[in-house]
């Protein structure tokens, strides 16, 4: 060895598996139990995965992407304008509720694996919150 190191928590594997609803850590795990809820410990390595905080972050991540690189490319476009609002608005708005709840768990679990590599955990919680001073 020349004195190289292995990264233990790496950024974009861990952040990978999370995309894919994977354990960051061993990445065969389901991360999930139900459509947003994290499994307590990954069935596979026995990794708890509830320490890791994905509170508010995945939504917005999630509207900032839909709103970015959606619904304001959408406005460039005459017919979003031009077409008449009753049939173009049930349209548009059932195409994007099915693309964020497509998209929110996998920027959830990507979320999670970002914070397992950056090993932020629920423990830090004092270090971070708001209200440490109440």
């Amino acid at each position: 060895m020349s004195g190289m190191t292995e990264i233990v928590y790496p950024l974009a594997r861990s952040i990978g598996r999370g995309l894919s609803h994977r354990c960051p850590a061993c990445g065969e795990g389901q991360m999930f139990g139900r459509y947003l809820k994290v499994q307590p410990h990954c069935a596979r390595c026995d990794h708890e995965l509830a320490l890791y905080p994905a509170d508010d972050g995945p939504a917005y991540l999630t509207i900032l992407l839909i709103g970015h690189l959606i619904i304001a490319p959408l406005l460039i476009f005459p017919i979003i304008w031009e077409s008449d609002p009753r049939i173009s608005l049930p349209i548009i708005l059932s195409a994007l509720t099915v693309i964020t709840l497509l998209l929110l768990p996998r920027i959830k679990g990507g979320w999670v694996g970002l914070m397992y590599s950056l090993q932020v955990s629920t423990r830090d919680e004092k270090l971070h919150a708001a209200n440490v001073a109440d």
